[in-house]
């Protein structure tokens, strides 16, 4: 077998579900809303519809969230008929193993790794400012020395609250899915019940006036708000990769994606319209639009509630993701792809913990150590390089004679709405900066050196083919 062949061979589907019985199926529709709510909704909410709407959009920002939600629901729909036509764990790298061949499910992979590692370790860090700033509050204060990146120059050495709400996480997800889904249930519910006390409290103080003229900047403004919140609905994909832990796959997956998407949708637009409300639009461009709303309508002590919806928000986010970043790392271990022993399930709980402490180790030194605020978009690349293949994947999917989908999920209006979506992803991604680019290729040169040394020698396919 030639190179070419060998590196598009692709991965049976079978073998994945034989590999993946072992985890546990605990997880419920419940469970999934709230892991997926968990991962969009964070500290964005009570900033983006503020400092967009000052900028782009006006008023005309729920206009805008609403038609980046349609925009990432064709994405949604692809994901929902993978989820349901091959209930495995990896999301998206599993899927292109499948579909696309081996070498193309290490790219979905690799980029998908850069996505959720790197997102958990920026929310970490900036988990830490939001606590030190309400301990603060108290008259406590965390030792300079211990309280940012390494950076000797100005003082600080490490990180000690973002490597503790990492550990404290895996410490967690170490003990099983089980608890770690009840207290991520929990947080949400609080999370929620904030977002909804600010849009029942506030909406008593808004003034319609402030919502005239309702399109300042005009449609353009609402397509460019639409561009920049587009990335708060990203995350919704971490939920793919919980596939094989999952009840009744082929309709709770479907069901949890797109009721994620139209609950998150919902709250956006909610605290969008209430806030706009509330305050004039071109006095929103502020660090804290919410808790400033707030602060006009003589309601101070919800910047205490806003400070605790925020910790909550980044805390639910870190888990969530935490947990498909594991289920990833074992699923590219599962294939041999990485060390093999990144693929084993511990006895007792039923979970990667190997691929758990790997992807704690890397968190923790990203998060504890490095600045990250430059390294942001890469989340973005690696996200939407994943959506744009799962979205074409849906074309060669439904011609697989091998794959059953029967009663599952399917996306309408097929092959047109997977192409539309396949071309928007590739829009988006053309809209992200050259230093982006240059950044990811970087990341993704590595990935191929490690690829082609390593992991095509070992790879499950490899063993097929000897």
């Amino acid at each position: 077998m030639g190179i070419k062949d060998r590196i598009f061979k692709k991965e049976s589907l079978s073998r994945y579900i034989d590999s993946d019985q072992n985890l546990e199926r605990v997880i419920g529709f419940k469970d999934l809303i709230a892991m997926g709510i968990g991962v969009v909704i964070g500290t964005g909410i009570f900033i983006l519809p503020g400092t967009v709407a000052a900028t782009h959009s006006g008023p005309a920002i729920t206009l805008s969230f609403v038609l980046a939600a349609i925009v990432c629901s064709l994405s949604a729909l692809c994901y929902a008929e993978f989820a349901s036509a091959m209930p495995v764990a990896g999301s998206a790298y599993s899927f292109g193993n499948v579909i696309f061949g081996e070498l193309i499910g290490w790219i979905l992979g690799w980029a998908l790794v850069l996505e959720y590692m790197l997102a958990v370790a920026a929310v970490a860090t900036g988990w830490s400012a939001y606590f030190n700033s309400f301990i603060s509050g108290f008259g406590l204060h965390i030792p300079k020395v211990i309280s940012g990146p390494f950076d000797p120059a100005h003082g600080t050495y490490f990180n000690l609250v973002a490597i503790l709400i990492v550990l404290f996480i895996a410490f967690l997800l170490s003990r099983g899915v089980k608890d770690s889904v009840k207290l991520n249930n929990i947080m949400v519910y609080v999370k929620i019940a904030i977002i909804i006390t600010f849009i029942v409290v506030g909406a008593f103080f808004v003034k319609p006036a402030n919502w005239n003229p309702y399109l300042p900047f005009g449609w353009t403004g609402v397509y460019t708000g639409a561009a920049t919140v587009f990335f708060a609905y990203l995350g919704f994909d971490v939920i793919a990769s919980s596939a094989a832990e999952v009840k009744n796959p082929k309709r709770t997956m479907p069901a949890g994606i797109l009721g994620t998407l139209l609950i998150t949708t919902v709250l956006y637009t909610g605290v969008s319209a209430v806030l706009t409300g509330m305050v004039k639009y071109t006095k929103l461009d502020v660090a804290n639009p919410v808790s400033y709303a707030m602060q006009v309508a003589n309601q101070n002590w919800f910047a205490g509630l806003i400070a605790v919806g925020a910790l909550v928000g980044m805390f639910t986010m870190i888990l969530s993701t935490t947990f498909s970043s594991s289920r990833l790392i074992y699923s590219i271990g599962r294939d041999g792809l990485l060390p093999s022993a990144l693929g084993k399930l511990d006895e007792k709980t039923h979970t990667p913990l190997n691929a758990l402490y790997v992807v704690t180790f890397v968190i923790v030194l990203a998060s504890g150590f490095l600045s990250l605020d430059q390294l942001a978009n890469l989340v973005n690349i690696g996200t939407l390089i994943a959506f744009f293949f799962v979205s074409l994947g849906v074309i060669p999917l439904r011609k697989r004679q091998d794959i059953k989908n029967e009663g599952g999920f399917k996306v309408p209006f097929y092959p047109v709405l997977p192409i539309i979506s396949a071309a928007l992803c590739f829009f988006m991604l053309t809209q992200l900066s050259i230093e982006t680019w240059e950044a990811s290729a970087v990341w993704f040169i590595v990935g191929l050196v490690i690829y082609f040394s390593y992991g095509m020698k070992h790879s499950k396919l490899a063993e097929k083919n000897d």
